[in-house]
């Protein structure tokens, strides 16, 4: 079986999503647009579509812990728990991750697996908006661990809804993606396996960088090892 698997969004992390809004505002130059809540794992986000010619149905994800929200029980995706990434999105948010998008992602988890890669268990989750009920299956570990220092995305398969399709445009368009590591053969080798063709990678100190087009200009964001 082929596997492809695309760009589906990034991953900004925030200490608050107030704090989120305002970086948006500050970084980007536009509000953030409407998200949602994630009772599975206490979270909630702030969305804003930055489709372009390269990454068609991209958006941007703010996300951070809902002081609201109950206890989930377990770790929260995305190292949202992690005490060293806590501590550099209180001072900023970043740039931490992103998300691919797959029509089989049982069959990408296969093949990761057959690298000795373990990306977790496919959770179903689900919330209402608008446009009817949200539903999706995501790829999470148990100790909540991006892999890569985050430059290996968590998977995930929309079910008849995408996130994207009820986003409103916005002036924002991501134009590249690029990660370096340590171990840059190792990353190739699990973009490989999973079809994943839009992210270049080079060996150097951990980082993910995203290059989009704002009304500020060029803007990169990026991880720094976080």
């Amino acid at each position: 079986m082929i596997i492809s698997a695309q760009v589906d969004h990034l991953v900004i992390a925030a200490d608050t999503l107030a704090q989120g809004e305002a970086w948006c505002r500050q970084v980007l130059g536009v509000e953030a647009g409407p998200g949602g809540e994630h009772p599975l794992m206490g979270t909630h986000n702030k969305l804003l579509r930055i489709a372009g010619p390269q990454f068609p149905r991209a958006y941007l994800e703010i996300i951070a812990i809902n002081p609201g929200a109950a206890d989930p029980g377990r770790t929260r995706w995305f190292d949202l728990d992690d005490a060293h990434l806590r501590a550099a999105v209180k001072h900023e948010p970043r740039l931490v991750h992103f998300v691919a998008n797959t029509q089989d992602a049982a069959a990408a988890m296969r093949a990761l697996a057959g690298l000795g890669i373990d990306r977790g268990a496919l959770l179903h989750a689900e919330r209402p908006t608008p446009r009817g009920l949200l539903q999706w299956q995501i790829s999470v570990r148990a100790d909540g661990q991006r892999l890569f220092y985050g430059a290996l995305p968590t998977l995930i398969q929309w079910g008849e809804v995408h996130a994207a399709d009820g986003l409103a445009p916005s002036e924002l368009s991501l134009t590249a993606m690029a990660a370096t590591h340590p171990r840059p053969d190792d990353l190739r080798a699990a973009y490989v396996a999973l079809g994943l063709q839009q992210v270049a990678v080079q060996a150097g100190p951990p980082n993910l960088c995203a290059t989009l087009t704002t009304p500020r200009g060029a803007v990169t964001l990026e991880s720094k090892g976080t």
